[in-house]
């Protein structure tokens, strides 16, 4: 929930700053944006934004959309999780203004650019039942290419340890098995389509382990430490989390952005969205 400090910040910078904000995107020559905004008095801008890609991302989405809304309340932005793969192929082919991406562009991805918006730990979990507290990268690499297959060889109660995982092309995955150094090593029991069912898998097996992104973590599951430190945003601002990965928008290189995700794309990176990261679970790069 967005504290009542944070919204009167948004009221007080919305109130000094949107119409000059607005007054820009209509210089660009924006069509239908002409108007009045019959609720703020301030120039009201229109127009649709589409953006896919990464499942990961969805909350990080739904939160700067939101803040969106509200300043610039008659344009659409369109969110469609299909996956990172999908949406820089997306932005790369013209069919999104804005791909989404949970993971660095692979060397052949050429013909895009990829904008940081925020930071993601990827938290490692097991089922709350678990005795475990923490795992070392290397006991993680070998747990995930079957090495150790028993919880009992990392100190947890005696159990044929249960895999839980993304599918290829996953940008959860890339940065999970990129950073453990297992990549298109592992063993996986299941191989999932989604962020939300890892966790839920997870949840309901006393002998799974998993991976999720740090936004997407529910009291259902725990997150255990990596190499002695917690996931959390603070560990990841500072880099002393060792997995985590950037969550990326993704752009067309030979293209101009239309003024309705260039408007999208400025407020993402301004400060005033930073409440709206935190309280989806990421960390901001540009927080104040």
């Amino acid at each position: 929930m967005i504290s009542s400090y944070s919204i009167k910040r948004r009221s007080f910078l919305k109130a000094a700053g949107i119409a000059g904000a607005a007054a820009l995107l209509c210089g660009c020559g924006m069509s239908g944006a002409a108007g009045e905004d019959s609720a703020s008095g301030n120039a009201a801008a229109s127009g649709k934004v589409t953006t896919g890609g990464s499942t990961s991302m969805e909350k990080l989405m739904s939160a700067l959309r939101e803040g969106f809304a509200e300043q610039y309340p008659s344009m659409d932005v369109t969110y469609n999780p299909t996956g990172s793969s999908a949406g820089i192929t997306g932005a790369a082919e013209g069919a999104l203004d804005i791909g989404l991406s949970s993971r660095k562009l692979k060397p052949a991805e050429n013909g895009v650019y990829a904008k940081t918006v925020a930071l993601d730990g990827i938290a490692v979990i097991v089922n709350p039942g678990n005795v475990l507290t923490e795992l070392t990268i290397d006991q993680l690499a070998d747990i995930f290419t079957g090495k150790i297959t028993d919880w009992k060889e990392v100190g947890a109660s005696s159990g044929e340890i249960v895999l839980i995982g993304r599918e290829a092309g996953s940008g959860t995955r890339d940065g999970f098995e990129g950073i453990c150094g297992v990549t298109d090593s592992c063993v996986y029991t299941q191989e999932l389509t989604a962020t939300g069912a890892v966790v839920s898998a997870v949840a309901g097996n006393s002998l799974a382990i998993g991976y999720a992104s740090l936004a997407s973590l529910k009291d259902n599951v725990k997150a255990i430490g990596v190499e002695g430190v917690i996931c959390s945003e603070e560990n990841v601002l500072n880099g002393s989390y060792a997995i985590q990965r950037p969550f990326n928008f993704i752009t067309k290189n030979d293209s101009v952005p239309s003024p309705a995700a260039k408007a999208f794309m400025e407020f993402a990176m301004s400060t005033d969205a930073a409440d709206y990261i935190r309280a989806a679970g990421a960390v901001p790069m540009n927080g104040t």
